[in-house]
């Protein structure tokens, strides 16, 4: 069993030659682009894209400084200093073979709360050019109902005080901008890799509108010098657990305390806008354009807006992994009903994409059983994904009066997996930082139909919407009295979808 650290490197190479090594000297690397956020999925992605590109030889001087701001990124600081920064990436295919490679891209990694300073510096140093951020889906504090980045937050508030050591993300990147418009090192880009729509234009109003209050001249100046360019990320990542870790080690004989397990399909679409230049990514695979959207909205309500879908629904039926989901002939006509039927017809043109072959991809790709992705991770921090994910097809078909079914059940089954268990009695796992303020709303259903919807910061004015309140309360009802199983398949049979073909 070898130890990973770079000292190793040259025992692994002779032990276990078929994993992939850097090519490159890890020690020799400089960053360019500092990374706030770093965990499996950018580890799975952004950074492999990175090893790649060091593995052609040159780029040395666009290594990742990863950067963590909040207390759970102390682990990920425990194991990058024992392991010099290194990982193990391990990819399954879907007929379960296994590749591995060891990814040194990451050259450097800082604990903010240890010294907010040394993370300061290094987003001013010249030689950053790129911040890129996964700070997930909730963490840019703008409000899906109103698109305004809310002031109020405690942290934000904190952050404004005179004098205040930054904490959140606006306020590190602010202060950052500030020295460096002060030294005249000119703006980095800050490039989003997190699954919202026009992530670029999201961070750019959360860093600005948190800029001009504090300091209205340096708002202007990062609106106008700072580069927001705009990305669609893909890769399935599930959270990495013992039994993995020591799938690791028995394979590939690599003693790795946080492995990274992902699928082997990867892609990445980046808009080409950069304030200080960038690496070229387009040499090893990431594909840039002039415009993401096309692009984002496939993969936000074809993949992400499913994994919603099967999420809440499955859980009810007492599954735990998604691979489970769909495999269930019923569910996988659900999931492709709602693609084929609502999704699809709110999307643009997508170019060299054929999206009914990318439908039955993503479905083949959820029902892989190499990946145990998990129904719990998908269903995490629902009260920001859900707006983000299918909220906006719902509102795109209303508009246009298209079909709705498939969106009105699965908010039927969030808030009936709010209620805390499942179809078994047995206990759900509802992690939300608005979990309180959902669930007390869900309790009130019984005396007040509908109540869940009024919530305006989640719904905005959907819950106002007869339409929608009146398809979510008849899948709320049929939920209750047939299961998710009857619901989905009372649901298909109303559709027109033959008995036989929705009793499978």
């Amino acid at each position: 069993m070898v130890k990973l650290n770079t000292a190793a490197l040259a025992e692994l190479r002779r032990a276990h030659p078929e994993v992939a090594l850097p090519s490159y000297d890890p020690k020799t690397l400089t960053p360019g682009i500092v990374h706030i956020g770093v965990g499996a999925f950018h580890r799975s992605h952004q950074a492999m894209y990175l090893d790649r590109l060091l593995n052609t030889g040159g780029h040395g001087n666009w290594a990742i400084c990863g950067v963590g701001l909040v207390p759970s990124d102390v682990r990920i600081q425990g194991v990058m200093v024992e392991q010099n920064n290194l990982y193990t990436l391990a990819t399954w295919h879907p007929g379960g073979r296994a590749e591995a490679r060891v990814i040194g891209a990451v050259c450097e990694y800082l604990y903010a709360p240890d010294d907010m300073d040394a993370v300061l510096e290094r987003l001013a140093d010249p030689a950053t050019r790129i911040v890129s951020l996964t700070i997930t889906e909730g963490g840019y504090n703008v409000s899906d109902a109103t698109g305004e980045f809310d002031a109020a937050n405690p942290d934000v508030v904190q952050d404004l005080l005179p004098d205040a050591v930054p904490r959140t993300v606006f306020g590190v990147l602010t202060e950052s901008l500030r020295r460096r418009r002060e030294r005249g090192a000119g703006a980095f880009t800050v490039m989003s890799c997190d699954n919202v729509q026009g992530n670029g234009h999201v961070a750019r109003r959360a860093l600005t509108s948190f800029a001009r209050l504090r300091d209205p001249g340096l708002a202007a100046w990062i609106a106008e010098q700072v580069a927001f360019p705009n990305s669609m990320v893909d890769r399935i990542t599930p959270v990495t657990t013992e039994a993995m870790r020591r799938q690791v080690a028995a394979l590939y004989g690599i003693d790795d305390a946080w492995p990274v397990i992902a699928e082997d399909f990867t892609q990445w679409v980046l808009e080409d806008r950069f304030s200080l230049g960038r690496p070229p990514l387009d040499t090893v695979g990431v594909q840039l354009v002039h415009d993401v959207e096309p692009y984002e909205l496939m993969k936000l309500r074809l993949l992400n807006a499913s994994h919603q879908a099967m999420g809440y629904l499955g859980l009810l039926a007492g599954y735990s992994y998604a691979h489970e989901v769909c495999q269930n002939e019923l569910f996988r006509r659900f999931l492709l009903g709602y693609m084929v039927r609502e999704a699809t017809p709110t999307l643009r043109p997508v170019p060299g994409i054929d999206l009914a072959a990318y439908q039955q991809q993503l479905i083949d790709r959820f029902a892989s059983t190499a990946i145990q992705d998990t129904l719990a991770r998908l269903v995490f921090d629902a009260s920001e994904r859900i707006p983000k994910f299918l909220l906006p097809v719902l509102r795109e078909q209303l508009s246009a009066g298209g079909e709705i079914g498939h969106c009105a059940l699965v908010v039927a089954s969030w808030s009936r997996f709010l209620e805390g268990h499942d179809e078994a009695g047995r206990p759900l796992p509802i992690q939300d930082r608005r979990a309180g303020q959902l669930q007390e709303a869900v309790r009130r259903e019984e005396e007040q139909p509908g109540a869940f919807l009024e919530l305006r910061d989640v719904f905005g004015d959907l819950g106002s919407n007869p339409r929608f309140v009146s398809a979510y309360l008849t899948a709320r009802e049929s939920l209750k009295a047939r299961g998710a199983v009857g619901a989905i398949r009372a649901m298909m049979e109303q559709q027109g979808v033959s008995a036989a073909a929705a009793s499978k």
